[in-house]
């Protein structure tokens, strides 16, 4: 049974959501909000106070019946930020050009991650219809000379080879890259760039071209356990790496700063030559951003650097100033619209002047670009598990067609998949194969490439978006959406208990102006006992809210703190690792905490996080899950597996 919050925050619409003063103020009713006179660091320090105290003050909720509605928790969320009304221009692009999220009533955060292209966009031009059974190739959508949708072949190429020497790339591939570089602000004069499968295959392949029979070491700094990380890792012990991971202490999970220094300083190697740092700007599980410094710190004292940029906000790099920090690689991910099937892929940049240094080597996932325009068949979207390939493909009776079909396979981190093309022979596929370079699907621009500033064919839109928003103003809504749920989420107190106990446990940095818009947390009992992030999963899903879960690890506990260490910490299963690694690790190494994840996009609004918050407020009750069970048992006719 629905609390009367849930139906409300599900039967409300966009514009319900906001009163209609906040799209037209009327200054005769509506006064403008005057600019506060104080300073900046002034506002920063003021700002978990103004939280604390404006936002349900000196209040607790231990039934879901008794939450607000969502339009008085709206009114006074805006009273406690008021500077929240001046992001109404994110309003308005949600509700034109991703109004999927309002139609389905689905709150997506389960991935951090700036698409390509909007809903809107891809849903103009896939507004056409054909039988599966035809044996012609389908009509093309209108306007196919900007057709945004694309597909990944694989290429057998050398790294190194291909950062000096590039290759031939069709003309999307060609007009997407220009726009990313536009877009992270990265000169084509300093870095190179190779597209790959995903985010896991841009860390492989400088794991397997990294020089570390020269460069010993490797170090990474990540509060939570990452299959991308994780495969770097595995792939650079093959080859004679030292790896070493930075810690994080209890309970604020911030940098062991000193053990971190000592590590990068490492005053015992004679070598100036230390090895390679991995290092990320911000947590994507806790939200928890870190100082760049650290980069400084680390190319001082001889390490090349390696910087994740997978997790960072909306134009986050044009504060960084990568000028000034020049990293020797940079990886970042991105997907094809938000709210969808989030396939895409990953883009490696390298520094020129570090390109010398790699070894030879032919890897696997560097990948090339191509319209699907050119494909005889246009591919529906499916989804998988890690070495999953679905090939759910309605071909027809005629066993005479030949022509490129598309496979998918998704990896576990959220947002990762590739796809390949496989030929059809009569009427059976034929084994992946890599699609040559000199394939007359790919149109060769060496002769083109001094001719960077002509108009760009290809129209990223949700790129376009965020450049015109701007990072000030992302950040800001942001940052107040999360600061509300977490203050929320603390007022969720078990009732009728021997001593209070908290519903919700936050993990990392809580109620703070400098945080990121991910959050890590777990829900508990009235007995104190964790509910699995998995379950906790499983029945947001069917609330149409997506959530993901994490494994939190490198956590150390100081002597204050050393009693908890038992009770916190529990063993890593092998099947939340999402590959066996093959490896093995020290056993410490394998303890951690399972957490349920939420990430905040940028075009998030209030009821996202309010539908959240109330479903979270369902665990109050203490047969909830019975409840559900019984529901979904009656519903299905059949039992599921919690």
């Amino acid at each position: 049974m629905q609390s009367p919050s849930t139906k409300e925050s599900s039967q409300l619409c966009f514009q319900n959501c906001y009163p209609t003063p906040f799209f037209a103020l009327n200054e005769s009713e509506n006064p403008p909000i005057s600019k506060p006179r104080n300073s900046r660091a002034e506002n920063r320090r003021n700002f978990t106070s103004q939280t604390t105290s404006s936002l349900f003050p000196n209040t607790e909720f231990n039934n879901s019946d008794s939450l607000p509605s969502l339009q008085e928790s709206f009114d006074q969320f805006i009273t406690t930020y008021p500077h929240y009304t001046e992001t109404y221009q994110i309003d308005e692009i949600r509700a034109k050009e991703y109004y999927n999220l309002s139609l389905s009533n689905h709150v997506c955060l389960d991935y951090i991650g700036i698409g390509l292209f909007s809903f809107s966009q891809l849903h103009n031009h896939f507004s056409f219809s054909y039988p599966s059974t035809s044996s012609s190739p389908p009509p093309l959508p209108p306007h196919s000379s900007d057709f945004p949708v694309f597909h990944l072949c694989y290429k057998s190429v050398n790294l190194k080879n291909q950062l000096i020497e590039g290759g031939d790339e069709s003309k999307l591939e060609f007009s997407i890259k220009n726009r990313i570089r536009d877009f992270l602000n990265i000169s084509e004069d300093d870095y190179s760039v190779v597209l790959t499968a995903n985010r896991t295959s841009a860390f492989r392949l400088v794991a397997e071209s990294y020089p570390f029979g020269s460069y010993k070491k490797l170090l990474t700094v990540y509060d939570h356990d990452s299959e991308a990380i994780e495969g770097m890792i595995s792939s650079s012990e093959k080859r004679g790496a030292q790896s070493m991971a930075a810690e994080f202490t209890w309970p604020r999970l911030k940098i062991n700063s000193s053990k971190l220094r000592s590590m990068i300083t490492n005053k015992s190697l004679i070598s100036k030559k230390k090895g390679l740092f991995v290092f990320q700007l911000q947590s994507r599980a806790t939200g928890a951003r870190y100082s760049y410094q650290w980069m400084k710190v680390a190319q001082e004292n001889g390490w090349h650097v390696l910087l994740d940029a997978c997790a960072v906000g909306p134009k986050d790099l044009d504060s960084l100033g990568l000028s000034l920090f020049q990293p020797d690689f940079l990886i970042c991910s991105f997907y094809k619209v938000f709210g969808e099937n989030p396939s895409g892929f990953g883009c490696l940049f390298v520094k020129k002047s570090a390109i010398s240094l790699l070894d030879s080597s032919t890897s696997a996932g560097i990948v090339s670009l191509v319209s699907a325009r050119q494909l005889f068949y246009l591919p529906d979207e499916s989804s998988g598990t890690e070495n999953e390939i679905d090939q759910d493909l309605d071909l027809g009776s005629s066993s005479s067609n030949s022509g490129p079909i598309h496979v998918q396979s998704s990896r576990m981190e959220k947002g990762e998949s590739s796809t390949s093309l496989v030929r059809l022979n009569g009427d059976k596929l034929s084994e992946i194969e890599v699609i040559d370079e000199t394939n007359e699907m790919f149109i060769g621009h060496r002769s083109t490439r001094m001719s960077r500033k002509r108009n760009s064919p290809i129209e990223c839109r949700c790129l376009d978006h965020v450049d015109s928003l701007g990072l000030s103003l992302v950040n800001s809504r942001t940052r107040y959406l999360v600061n509300w749920l977490i203050n929320g989420l603390k007022k969720l107190q078990h009732p009728n208990s021997d001593r209070a106990v908290p519903l919700v446990k936050i993990y990392g940095p809580k109620i703070k102006f400098d945080r990121g818009p991910a959050l890590a947390f777990n829900v508990f009992d009235w007995k104190g006992e964790k509910v699995e992030p998995i379950l906790i999963q499983k029945l947001a899903d069917r609330k149409s809210i997506s959530l993901s879960y994490g494994f939190l690890h490198h956590i150390w506990f100081s002597e204050k703190y050393e009693q908890e260490k038992g009770k916190v910490l529990e063993k890593r299963r092998l099947e939340e690792r999402g590959c066996n690694l093959g490896n093995k690790r020290k056993e410490k190494e394998h303890l951690g905490i399972r957490v349920v994840t939420a990430a905040f996009g940028f075009i998030a609004n209030f009821a996202d996080v309010y539908k959240l918050w109330t479903f979270i407020a369902q665990f109050l009750d203490a047969d909830f899950v019975e409840k559900e069970r019984w529901r979904y048992t009656a519903l299905n006719q059949k039992t599921i597996e919690f």
